[in-house]
């Protein structure tokens, strides 16, 4: 086309035919060589600086001071602007009226689906389905480039062990292990195999590092562990993204052995470029350059120069580098060289996703008014949602429910079309999202009666419950007293043959800035639940939720509780789909749910005390444990109920000894034992009981999801390998040490089968 020429002669480029990935990699090094000796210092600079745009409608962007900006060459991309008119006008600006007609990058947030959303994260990964996760990020890539967005800050792959921190929602719960194969499966859906295709987008994995680990669970606070502890149990998911090619990283709000993660040279360059071999860009986050004067490291200036030296590339928002880094080179705090290498990464990013060819490759409207949104998107994500849902309990078989007589709908949640989709889902149609109210009647036609009455507020304080609804997901707070609203909803329940109650989190009361010192379900909310349960009638508890919540209560209480976390655009219907036993749940927990907030952090794969308590106990003096409150979990890692039951038995080894280098293969028997179809997912832990440095009590080191007919029996196996035993020992060294290691099979982290071997 005329303008890739254009470009091109621009830049006095030969564009050179390339036969093999290595020669197209040395091409495009040449034009950037070419392009950066083009360059003045403002322009380059120009190319760190990535500024949040607003939303932009068409026609908008021309007169902007953004786009005075770019006119210079001041900004090398932008984010939070939706919609193909918008972006074109932005990129036209860059590649037509700027001096060396760079083009922009266009980045959003894409956590969980763009328009068509699926279910957060935090419950995506309850389906332990690895090509599952990735295609629903391939049609994320599929929907989001179609609107003219080619770079993606997702996925968020921060493990975390504390309820209390909101943003566990974004993550993959708290097993190292399952994170890292969820990490490699998001980079590829959504970067694919070719990233000059306009389907595909970059990743940008995140928060790098430890961000999960916030003390207190309160979020952007200090982070503080052992290198040990970090390379073992932290940094994985990230080299995991690394290892999968993804294009970009994003560095952490926390610091990291008093430095913040921003300016973080052991992080940003010995760790992730010299360690794990990474050639892509690392950005901040949102102000993450100018947060760091709160941290106490310096003025703008003297924090952007550490950012540049450490590693930063690009700066988002706080216009740091754009601005303070010219005079740092003439002060000799930072090097011409430290700058062209940022640039440098940022251009090849662009190189590599095909913009040099073409500006415009992601801005066609035929595109964005065919594949976004589509029919068969919001059937995939329907699907989606259904196996993310997690069934913790269901005494006498209260669910699947039968389409018959009347069943009474309450609950603040039972009609909050804003919240279905959850927190970070920023370009979805918040109106067109399935309630639980319309899933259920469209579910039960002319064959039931839905009655729905919304039987108390999210909160009984009106403040919290403000700060728990924001970005316009209002649950329209009801001025009536608590029992005025309760009351309404206990005379439908007294004539209804089932209750089904939609209650617990809004969708913003996790998430980013959503921490929580109580995860109980809110208190007015429980006062429901007591009431309903008063009538006599069976209730099931429809429990929305970004985080594991204290469930002691209701786990004693309810007779059935289904956690459909936030299921995304089609949540209602989806919830239907398992309530009424269309779909049978499969989902299994990847977070541990304790009994008490006091517990936290918890996690399966603890340490054991040289004073542990012995199995089946709860309290013992001078032993590990509370005096109030035992050692156990409501739900342990791993758990999740079924309609119907399945049955472990013939755990097997192939061998009880192995050499260095050598396999085990382990096999155990799985049936089916009830009388639906239904999907198990099989789980593998490996215990190394004795060490160099102590280890886990368990590991996850392997799993499968199978699918089985009634009575239906099936050998699954799995093989561990040297790697599979190996860690990072006190010299940061890794490898498996000999001795003895037991094997645990089961359908959790808690109740399985168990064997051994010895590695020689």
């Amino acid at each position: 086309m005329k303008l890739k020429n254009y470009l091109f002669a621009c830049f006095g480029l030969l564009i050179i035919s390339c036969s093999t990935p290595g020669n197209q990699t040395s091409s495009v090094d040449r034009k950037i060589d070419s392009l950066l000796n083009e360059m003045t210092l403002e322009e380059k600079l120009g190319q760190l600086n990535l500024p949040s745009a607003g939303q932009f409608i068409t026609g908008q962007a021309q007169n902007s001071d953004i786009a005075r900006k770019i006119e210079k060459g001041m900004v090398g991309g932008l984010f939070n602007i939706k919609s193909v008119g918008a972006i074109r006008e932005m990129q036209q600006i860059a590649v037509e009226k700027s001096r060396l007609k760079i083009p922009l990058l266009f980045g959003m947030d894409v956590i969980h689906g763009y328009e068509s959303v699926f279910p957060i994260p935090l419950g995506l990964s309850c389906s332990w389905d690895m090509e599952l996760i990735e295609k629903t990020a391939r049609v994320a890539a599929q929907e989001a480039s179609a609107d003219g967005i080619n770079w993606t800050f997702s996925p968020m792959v921060d493990l975390s062990r504390d309820a209390r921190w909101g943003r566990i929602s974004e993550g993959s719960g708290e097993d190292v292990y399952l994170g890292s194969a969820i990490a490699k499966a998001m980079v590829r859906g959504y970067q694919g195999d070719d990233l000059t295709a306009n389907n595909t987008i970059m990743s940008c994995v995140k928060h790098y590092a430890l961000y999960g680990a916030a003390e207190a669970g309160r979020d952007y606070n200090t982070t503080d562990m052992s290198k040990h502890r970090m390379y073992n149990e932290y940094f994985p998911p990230y080299k995991a993204a690394v290892d999968a090619g993804v294009g970009s990283v994003m560095a952490s709000f926390n610091e990291i052995d008093g430095v913040p993660a921003t300016a973080n040279k052991w992080l940003l360059n010995d760790v992730l470029r010299h360690e794990w071999g990474f050639s892509g860009f690392v950005v901040s986050d949102y102000t993450g350059v100018s947060e760091m004067i709160d941290h106490g490291y310096g003025d703008l200036k003297t924090v952007s120069g550490k950012a540049l030296a450490a590693g930063l590339d690009m700066d988002m928002v706080s216009e740091g580098l754009v601005n303070t880094l010219a005079q740092s080179l003439k002060e000799g705090k930072v090097t011409e060289k430290q700058i062209d290498n940022a640039c440098r990464r940022i251009l090849k990013a662009k190189f590599l996703l095909g913009l040099f060819d073409d500006p415009y490759r992601y801005c066609n409207e035929e595109r964005a008014r065919t594949e976004i949104f589509t029919a068969e998107n919001r059937a995939f994500a329907r699907s989606v949602a259904a196996q993310s849902f997690v069934l913790l309990k269901n005494d006498k078989k209260t669910l699947p429910l039968q389409k018959k007589g009347t069943i009474a709908l309450v609950g603040p949640l039972a009609d909050a079309a804003t919240n279905m989709t959850g927190t970070w889902s920023v370009a979805a149609r918040f109106s067109e999202s399935i309630t639980v109210l319309e899933g259920l009647k469209k579910a039960v036609g002319n064959q039931a009666m839905v009655v729905y009455a919304k039987g108390s507020n999210l909160h009984e304080d009106a403040a919290i419950e403000e700060r728990a609804t924001m970005f316009g997901k209002s649950l329209n707070r009801d001025s009536r007293s608590a029992q005025a609203i309760r009351d309404e909803a206990l005379r439908i329940a007294k004539s209804a043959d089932v209750i089904v109650a939609a209650v617990g989190e809004a969708a913003e009361m996790s998430g980013e800035a959503s921490s929580r010192v109580n995860i109980d379900i809110p208190q007015t909310q429980r006062d429901l639940l007591k009431a309903l349960l008063e009538t006599g009638k069976p209730v099931v508890l429809v429990l929305f939720t970004g985080r594991p919540l204290t469930l002691t209560w209701e786990n004693e209480n309810i007779p059935a509780i289904l956690n459909v976390w936030f299921g995304g655009s089609e949540a209602g219907d989806a919830i239907a789909d398992v309530l009424f036993g269309d779909v049978n749940p499969s989902g299994k927990l990847t977070t541990t749910f304790p009994q008490h907030v006091g517990q936290l952090p918890m996690y399966y794969a603890h340490k054991n005390t040289g004073r542990p308590l012995a199995e089946g106990q709860w309290f013992q003096k001078f032993r590990s444990n509370y005096l109030d409150v035992s050692n156990d979990p409501v739900y342990p890692f791993g758990y999740g109920l079924s309609y119907t039951t399945f049955s472990y038995d013939k755990l097997a080894l192939d061998k009880t000894e192995i050499s260095a280098g050598g396999t085990v293969t382990v096999s155990v028997n799985v049936t089916n034992t009830g009388s639906r179809e239904g999907a198990e997912v099989v789980q593998l832990y490996v215990r190394d009981l004795v060490g160099s440095l102590t280890r886990p009590v368990k590991e996850l080191k392997g799993f499968q999801k199978v699918m089985l007919k009634p009575g239906e029996s099936r050998t699954i196996t799995f093989t561990l390998t040297e790697n599979d035993l190996s860690f990072y020992r006190a010299d940061l060294t890794f490898g498996a040490e000999p001795g003895k290691f037991q094997v645990f099979v089961g359908g959790n982290s808690r109740d399985v089968l168990q064997t051994e071997f010895e590695l020689k």
